[in-house]
């Protein structure tokens, strides 16, 4: 089957993540359920505008349908190099546009309280105070954090090496705090291992953790801390990236360090930035509230780049 062969293609060859090689073929069922009993080379521009509408008139957000036709136009183009395929229905076929959110951040003094706890004597705590302070300090990915294997860890030179999307690996350094909090980990580490566990990160039976495990304990932790229980990984990484911005000013850097592919996909934390900024203007100029009054913050205008945040 050709949406089978595709996505093989993209495990096997893009080296995807299982994970977006699901999103993949899901998006791309839903090419198939809509075309029925006409068959893919024979679908025109039409179509596919029309088959968009419809999953708009169902609800679907603009950027649904934007990671929908992104997934469509790329498997029209393995089938115009792969199957003799003379042309690509979804080229130039734009979604819908829809309101880009800003990304959820804690304030500098909220992750100073989620991570402020003393795991005392409990493994489990301990390694939940590695993993979020890891998470916090490097800006990783849920993902990343999970597929972690002690190897990548090199607290001498205070770096950890990250595999990110499509296989990139970089390398992010690793904070004070976090590099006390892995020292503590690693020491109880070895002696919860089961064999075949390879994560740095284990669950409270020695296996390889999981990410929805992660998750849970960091909306738990939040719960306890006194900070809004709709926390999740990441917005530690949201947040690392927008008060490492605010201090340095360094796109470029954070760019890097968050290993994005575009730039512009961490440009959105200088609008971060710059509502804090509004805000202290707003409290601490004289005549701000009147000259400022009636103005709404909005999300930049554009096509929102893929979601690699």
């Amino acid at each position: 089957m050709l949406a089978a062969s595709y996505v093989s293609h993209l495990a096997n060859e893009r080296r995807l993540s299982t994970h977006t090689c699901g999103n993949y073929s899901r998006d791309i069922s839903v090419l198939l359920y809509s075309a029925g009993e006409t068959p893919l080379d024979q679908l025109r521009v039409y179509d596919i505008r029309r088959f968009v509408a419809q999953r708009h008139g169902k609800g679907f957000s603009g950027k649904s349908l934007a990671r929908m036709l992104s997934a469509w136009r790329g498997f029209y183009r393995y089938l115009m190099r792969n199957h003799g395929y003379t042309s690509n229905p979804c080229a130039g076929v734009r979604a819908p546009r829809s309101p880009r959110p800003l990304p959820r951040t804690l304030t500098p003094d909220e992750a100073a309280r989620l991570l402020d706890f003393n795991p005392g004597g409990d493994p489990m705590a301990m390694r939940d105070k590695a993993m979020f302070e890891l998470c916090y300090s490097s800006g990783l990915r849920l993902a990343e954090l999970t597929n972690l294997r002690s190897q990548d860890l090199d607290l001498y030179d205070e770096t950890v090496r990250v595999a990110g999307k499509g296989g990139k690996t970089r390398i992010v350094p690793v904070g004070a705090a976090a590099r006390r909090a892995l020292h503590a980990w690693l020491a109880l580490r070895e002696t919860l291992a089961r064999p075949g566990a390879t994560a740095l990160f284990l669950s409270r039976h020695g296996n390889d953790i999981s990410s929805r495990s992660i998750a849970q304990r960091l909306k738990s932790q939040a719960v306890r801390q006194g900070i809004d229980s709709g926390i999740h990984p990441h917005v530690l990484r949201h947040s690392f990236a927008s008060h490492v911005l605010q201090s340095s000013g360094d796109l470029r850097a954070v760019q890097e360090m968050l290993g994005h592919a575009s730039i512009s996909t961490t440009q959105v934390y200088t609008h971060l930035d710059f509502q804090h900024l509004a805000k202290v203007y707003d409290v601490a100029h004289p005549r701000a509230k009147k000259s400022r009054a009636g103005m709404t913050d909005h999300a930049p205008d554009g096509d929102s780049p893929k979601d690699e945040r």
